[in-house]
């Protein structure tokens, strides 16, 4: 019995020696995309305007890194915090832990290099070299063409900048030591002739992260034969949950219905002059969409956009939009 309980103890020490072991690799080694790269990243009037329009259109970089108007439908960003950060992710909107959305203006990008900078967008990996979490769609942002990111990268640096700070992002476990193991190197693409509606089109959508909002997810992966289907739930900051839509080409539970105008009209309602914000109350239905942001796109991009989502395979799923607070289990 002796020889047995010590055999036993054994295994127990050898289990948490190797979890130990696992752990501090992953902890101490990864993530390993590799050193930032020596570039510097020239601002020219070209990229400026380019960087300007991805950053606030059709990226929105932003729109992320900004706090928002919560109640006012669509949550417009506040001009006065362009750029300075501020929203908090924490259990007030299911998130397993507590992260705020970091600064991106010069004051706190001031020591990043233009080359830290690359990679934080295009692999999830900060200056300092540990993991982003992906609330940033930097896999998305990963397909980016090179010449679309330094331009990116030249526009942040114009911003004004804002003396915020923010305390350390805080990961529930095991969160905390898989986010490690997150990021990854890039796989650059390139921005197609934008005479070719479809792939330009498909550009868009993919730099855009469309589909990481409009599809559901089990563990941060998103279910096979669901992309743009919707589903994906979010509790809304004014209360309840909200639900992204189905933009297949299904006619009857997606958007394979619309035309291009009522597409168009969907998206640059917002940018028109005589648009009227709607006050939102608590628990009252709310969007995190970024009308705002997104109708001020080019209609000819909305165009290359509504083209490529057309061509989309048709997913039959009624997403139910809204649960208020009181109806949820």
């Amino acid at each position: 019995m002796k020889k047995i309980l010590k055999f036993a103890g054994y295994m127990v020490i050898a289990i948490v020696l190797i979890a130990v072991a696992g752990i501090s690799y992953i902890t101490l080694a990864l993530p390993n995309v590799g050193e930032p790269e020596n570039i510097k990243v020239e601002a020219t009037p070209e990229r400026l305007e380019r960087g300007k329009y991805l950053a606030n259109y059709v990226t929105v970089c932003v729109d992320c890194h900004s706090t928002r108007d919560w109640s006012i439908l669509a949550g417009p960003v506040k001009a006065e915090s362009l750029g300075a950060g501020g929203e908090k992710f924490d259990a007030n909107v299911s998130f397993p832990g507590s992260v705020y959305v970091p600064n991106i203006t010069p004051y706190h990008l001031k020591n990043w290099t233009d080359g830290e900078l690359f990679r934080a967008i295009t692999t999830g990996v900060k200056k300092d070299g540990s993991a982003i979490f992906p609330i940033m769609p930097w896999e998305s942002y990963s397909k980016m063409s090179r010449e679309d990111v330094y331009s990116i990268i030249a526009y942040l640096r114009t911003l004004k900048s804002q003396k915020t700070d923010y305390p350390e992002r805080k990961l529930d476990f095991p969160l905390n030591i898989l986010v490690h193991t997150m990021p990854a190197k890039a796989t650059l693409g390139t921005v197609p002739d934008q005479h070719d509606t479809l792939a330009y089109g498909a550009y868009l959508v993919r730099i855009a992260a469309c589909k990481d909002c409009h599809s559901q997810a089990n563990k941060g992966k998103i279910i096979e034969g669901l992309e743009f289907a919707g589903g994906h739930e979010y509790t809304s900051p004014n209360g309840g949950i909200i639900r992204s839509s189905n933009i297949t080409s299904d006619k009857e539970t997606g958007i394979g219905s619309w035309t291009k105008a009522q597409f168009l009209s969907r998206f640059t309602q917002y940018a028109d002059s005589t648009h009227k914000q709607v006050a939102v109350k608590r628990n009252e239905y709310q969007t995190i969409m970024p009308w705002y942001r997104y109708g001020t796109m080019k209609v000819t991009d909305l165009e290359a956009i509504y083209a490529y989502i057309k061509t989309i395979k048709p997913v039959k799923n009624k997403v139910d939009k809204f649960t208020p607070a009181e109806l949820r289990d």
